[in-house]
């Protein structure tokens, strides 16, 4: 049985959401037993509207909430008893063997990296995040914690995210490229270019720098970038998708026949939704810290929730921390490439 605790009163629409969603998961993967964090007469309210099926979720008090616009290293001072830390404090403790929180992302990345501690040979977390393509999904690497990280931190991404790739998205030899301005080596910043260089060198299967027009044609298995590139790239994917359904529909609904092609077209519309339904995903895992952490979306609903602890138990099924420390010790961390560089 994997125990994943749940930050409970996470989320721009916890407890309710986060609630059904941890029931959901509790009542569709048997090997499963979730430790629901927060201010338990909420919790109990929103857990007596849905029917458990066995004894598969409890109930951990935290008194209090850290919103979704605290500032995030305050918000882990003062908020001691906030139902995030507690979570973080339950898998610190062994008592629980994941956390997943649809919360305030800043503070999660925070408590997870000054309580848990880091992964061994690891300097700094990244958000990882599934990225649907042409050919399956890929993973992308920072999309949010670290917004100006070194050479050696973006070689540790490109670790990660290998590992990653191999353990969840079972890909044998995962490709691993540079997000950039262009595929030439001596495009981009500085920092891009020692990176290049550092990855050229290395075990992995790097091939070269891809532009923002390959992110989503599945050229590569694993795409590594800052946070704030990355962030841009994931809001604004979202932004893009939200508007061309709006201008799909609105168009579809101009005219008889176009509504008539739609309703034929419906099987093949809800298809691609899902493909790229952030829903599916569910969260993204917190990669580098001593344990297993996913950060879901603020918005997620029910489904999101469910998909998100599911991912949690597959990191921890998989052991992905362990081979990623396994992958520093074969793949070195980049910092003797750095050295050697600039000494």
């Amino acid at each position: 049985m994997i125990r994943i605790a749940v930050d409970g009163m996470g989320g721009d629409y916890a407890p309710q959401v986060v609630v059904e969603g941890a029931v959901h998961a509790a009542n569709d993967f048997s090997d499963l037993e979730i430790v629901l964090v927060g201010q338990p007469d909420a919790l109990k309210r929103e857990l007596n509207r849905h029917k458990v099926l066995g004894g598969k979720i409890v109930i951990r008090e935290a008194t209090e909430i850290v919103g979704m616009g605290d500032s995030p290293v305050a918000a882990i001072k003062k908020k001691k008893d906030s139902s995030l830390n507690v979570c973080i404090e339950l898998l610190k403790n062994q008592e629980v063997e994941g956390v997943m929180s649809a919360g305030n992302t800043g503070a999660a990345v925070a408590a997870s990296t000054l309580k848990l501690g880091l992964l061994p040979g690891i300097k700094r977390p990244g958000i990882a995040i599934s990225v649907p393509t042409l050919h399956g999904i890929s993973i992308a690497i920072d999309v949010g914690a670290n917004l100006n990280p070194s050479p050696e931190e973006l070689y540790q991404y490109a670790i990660m995210a290998e590992v990653y790739a191999r353990c969840i998205l079972k890909k044998k030899r995962p490709s691993v490229a540079l997000l950039n301005i262009g595929e030439e080596e001596s495009k981009g910043t500085e920092v891009l270019k020692e990176t290049y260089k550092i990855l050229r060198e290395s075990p992995l299967n790097f091939v070269g720098n891809i532009e923002g027009r390959d992110f989503f044609t599945g050229k590569v298995d694993c795409i590594i970038c800052d946070g704030f590139v990355g962030n841009v790239v994931l809001k604004m994917s979202e932004s893009l998708l939200e508007t061309s359904v709006a201008l799909i529909t609105r168009e579809l609904k101009k005219n008889p026949i176009t509504l008539l092609g739609a309703w034929l077209c419906k099987p093949a519309l809800a298809a691609i939704r899902n493909e790229t339904n952030y829903e599916e995903a569910g969260g993204a895992p917190l990669l580098g810290v001593n344990g297993p952490v996913i950060i879901s979306h603020g918005i997620s609903s029910a489904r999101a929730i469910r998909n998100a602890i599911r991912v949690c138990a597959d990191l921890v099924a998989t052991r992905v921390n362990a081979n990623i420390v396994e992958g520093v010790s074969q793949y070195g961390n980049g910092s003797t490439r750095v050295e050697s560089k600039t000494s």
